[in-house]
């Protein structure tokens, strides 16, 4: 194991659950200490150095590839619909002219242009705001809503547009689509034994799919079915082969769309 303690950013909303709580039962194993912020919280605490390696918007790998290796085997990704990916709108699209977008993902924002920006006014304004959804559609035309808030949408606001991002990639492209991945600043040394221990960690969260789903189902307040059906058939934690044609594809046509300035070269941590 590596000599100092590192720190380990990720996310905690319930799609990391499975990850995130067999990796901090394992933390003096691995050597780590488990930090939780918001998905863009992590990628600035990455970027500056007050994290070792965490779990970030896959746009953010993207941008900044060269500081950053993959840790394998390892996401947040989805093929299809998955619920807590949101577009809401009050107007049809083309005739929108603002778009609150919640603050805490970033790749979701960028998808949303890869999806919708030929369909909405060439001036339409995409503004970054507090993820309180009543606040958001009060102020623009609609809003991009991620993570545990999304699960309440549809019911909430019957009378809305809403489009689930996952599942408009996959009929445009009929890729996987990867939400978030594992970086891992340059200079960080790993060894074989903590790459296996993240690995038996995934193993072993998939056996807490119904337990997690009990409790967060719960918080969220949403039925256990909804809840475990998203954990357990809605998202993928894997970085298999699928997911990484999905998130060159993303690649590609960010860099086509002019969302990105270079084709990122991608690389995964070598012990």
């Amino acid at each position: 194991m590596p000599g100092k303690k590192l720190k380990f950013g990720f996310h905690d909303f319930i799609n990391a659950q499975p990850l995130l709580i067999p990796l901090k039962e394992k933390e003096q194993q691995l050597g780590v200490s488990m930090i939780t912020g918001s998905p863009a919280n992590l990628a600035e605490w990455l970027s500056v150095g007050e994290l070792d390696l965490a779990m970030i918007p896959s746009i953010e790998y993207l941008k900044d590839s060269e500081q950053y290796r993959l840790l394998p085997g390892i996401a947040v990704a989805s093929r299809g619909p998955v619920g807590t990916v949101l577009l809401a709108s009050r107007k049809p699209l083309a005739e929108v002219q603002s778009v609150a977008l919640d603050v805490r993902s970033r790749t979701s924002a960028v998808l949303l242009q890869v999806l919708f920006g030929e369909v909405f006014l060439p001036n339409v304004s995409l503004e970054p705001a507090e993820p309180d959804p009543q606040a958001m559609l009060k102020k623009h035309d609609a809003a991009l809503i991620i993570g545990d808030p999304a699960f309440l949408l549809r019911s909430a606001y019957p009378n809305l547009e809403i489009y689930d991002l996952s599942e408009q990639w996959f009929e445009q492209t009929g890729k996987t689509f990867v939400h978030a991945i594992v970086a891992v600043r340059n200079g960080i040394e790993l060894d074989q034994e903590f790459l296996r221990t993240v690995q038996v960690a995934k193993t072993e969260g998939r056996s807490l799919l119904e337990s997690i789903a009990r409790t967060d189902s719960e918080k969220l307040g949403i039925t256990f079915e909804t809840c475990l059906d998203y954990l357990s058939k809605k998202i993928i934690y894997d970085l298999g082969k699928e997911e990484i044609i999905g998130l060159l594809h993303f690649r590609d046509v960010c860099f086509e769309k002019g969302l990105l300035d270079q084709r990122s070269t991608i690389q995964f941590v070598e012990v």
